[in-house]
């Protein structure tokens, strides 16, 4: 019990030398993996189902004209590459907000530096350090958790394209 205590207390901690601006680089992250977590096994577990449906349904039309058949095969292929791409814009944009965030962090942190030189001079050094590790924290958190997301966002990317890619394959005139 004791490491579980002594883990939460650093986190604790951690928390409160960054300010409040490390719960929104939090709530980002979180939501941002979910979406990825979300993404990963869509692509995996469900498009190739949902790509055999399209498949199966492509391969029971009746004889249509070369328009009509057309039309069918680009829907069927919209569909299916609405369905890969989903999300990833939104996770290309959290990760874009996260080293915004720690902008924010530094620039509330150093607002804290200032206000403790303001009412105390340039004499304490204890709380000034306390403004600085607001400033830094969430700078570094928030790069790192946009870092985070980098390499899965684009190979989420790639597997659609290449998913998307397959149906056209697959969906032959």
């Amino acid at each position: 019990m004791g490491i579980f205590s002594d883990g939460f207390a650093a986190i604790r901690s951690f928390f409160e030398a960054g300010g409040d601006v490390l719960w929104a680089i939090f709530a980002v992250t979180t939501l941002m993996w979910t979406c990825i977590i979300e993404r990963l096994w869509f692509l995996g577990r469900s498009l190739p189902g949902r790509i055999e449906q399209r498949l199966r349904a492509w391969q029971d039309l009746p004889e249509l004209s070369n328009w009509q058949q057309s039309s069918v095969r680009r829907q069927l292929i919209s569909e299916v590459a609405i369905e890969a791409r989903r999300y990833l814009v939104l996770i290309k944009t959290l990760m874009a907000v996260l080293p915004l965030l720690g902008l924010l962090g530094t620039v509330t942190g150093m607002i804290q530096v200032f206000d403790v030189m303001a009412f105390t001079g340039t004499g304490n050094a204890r709380l000034i350090a306390g403004g600085v590790s607001a400033a830094t924290i969430p700078t570094m958190s928030g790069l790192v958790a946009a870092l985070s997301g980098l390499y899965l966002a684009t190979y989420l990317e790639q597997t659609a394209d290449r998913r998307v890619q397959l149906a056209e394959d697959l969906l032959v005139d």
